[in-house]
């Protein structure tokens, strides 16, 4: 028996619970990502995009990425944040409809609804936010990686995971808009950071995150267990 966990905390989690032995437990950083279909390329020219792309449920951080970009425009911020993704009316924590249509009379944020083309959205932006609740690993950042786009991400398991933080993206508590809004700023002032930070995590997807290289982890699971 193995069991293959993609963040150490459900790991520690369940060895905690004594339901499984330390020897039974692998580690292995996400589903990975086709590094051919998310291109790095250079950052767009003008004023600076924050891209979200998630469901649109209050525990993958939206209400705080809404309240950001408000701050940030209190303070005088030149920025566009753009809010990708659907509501879910079947779960609970979904943004309502009503919530959506008050956004857009705010224009604090521009929605851009259920898209398909990420790398695209993500080659248009020069930042990637994420300030989910919990994650397992968020596929959402390991695109943001490839695409070589520096990130804002929450302190939480999976999404610490799937950054190195520092050097591809910044961590800020979790629902604390103030302070995600600050590193959203420091990112758009520094764009010499920001840069370095998005290269970084073209470099990371390369090691860490691609396609190739999770499926040989998974196969050399399969084969130790398979061998007599």
């Amino acid at each position: 028996l193995a069991v293959i966990f993609q963040n150490p905390d459900d790991r520690d989690v369940l060895l905690g619970l004594k339901a499984l032995k330390p020897e039974q437990t692998r580690m292995i950083r996400g589903s990975g990502v086709a590094l051919a279909d998310y291109p790095c390329v250079s950052e767009p020219e003008g004023k600076p995009v924050v891209a979200m792309a998630a469901r649109l449920l209050k525990d993958k951080g939206v209400l705080e990425f809404v309240e950001a970009a408000r701050l940030l425009r209190q303070r005088g911020v030149s920025v566009e944040m753009r809010l990708i993704g659907s509501p879910d009316p079947g779960n609970p924590t979904s943004v309502t409809q009503q919530e959506l249509d008050q956004w857009a009379a705010e224009g604090q944020v521009e929605l851009l609804g259920y898209r398909k083309d990420i790398a695209a959205q993500y080659a248009a932006a020069n930042i990637v936010c994420l300030p989910s609740y919990r994650e397992g690993l968020p596929k959402s950042l390991v695109e943001a990686a490839a695409c070589g786009r520096a990130v804002v991400t929450t302190d939480v398991p999976g999404c610490r995971d799937a950054i190195t933080p520092d050097v591809t993206g910044l961590l800020v508590p979790v629902k604390d808009s103030t302070l995600l809004a600050d590193a959203i700023q420091t990112l758009i002032e520094d764009p010499v950071l920001r840069k370095q930070m998005g290269q970084a995590g073209r470099t990371l997807a390369e090691e860490a995150f691609a396609i190739e290289k999770i499926v040989e982890q998974h196969l050399d699971i399969y084969r130790e267990l398979l061998e007599p």
